[in-house]
């Protein structure tokens, strides 16, 4: 088990625990969430790995290290995943409306990946 993963889910902030509490055994319509699971160098609060959506409860802190969080987005979204991110105080004082927003991504169709034909060959 990632050592960083395991501290972050025993320090969870109110808004992580609050947002957890919806979506743990399959709470947010039958579907499996993740907390504090790691992908590649980072660990996302949230992860639906049935349909790569990870939810990001973000604090103040997030406000000065845009940057960093654009950086960290861009490598989950080149994984193939969606990132939605809240802020706490969102999530603290309408839980309803941030599960209305997660409940609409998880509604939305997968998109299907065909294989492209091999090029300039024929059948056979």
């Amino acid at each position: 088990m990632n050592p960083l993963a395991r501290t972050l889910r025993q320090n969870q902030t109110k808004a992580e625990i609050r947002l957890w509490m919806h979506l743990r055994n399959r709470g947010l319509v039958g579907h499996k969430f993740r907390r504090q699971y790691p992908i590649g160098p980072y660990v996302a609060d949230f992860v639906c790995l049935e349909r790569y959506l990870i939810v990001e409860a973000d604090g103040g802190q997030h406000a000065e290290r845009e940057a960093e969080d654009l950086c960290r987005t861009r490598f989950l979204e080149s994984q193939g995943f969606k990132v939605l991110r809240f802020w706490n105080n969102d999530v603290l004082s309408t839980t309803e409306s941030v599960l209305s927003a997660i409940l609409n991504e998880l509604n939305i169709p997968p998109v299907a990946v065909t294989p492209s034909p091999a090029r300039g060959r024929g059948p056979g």
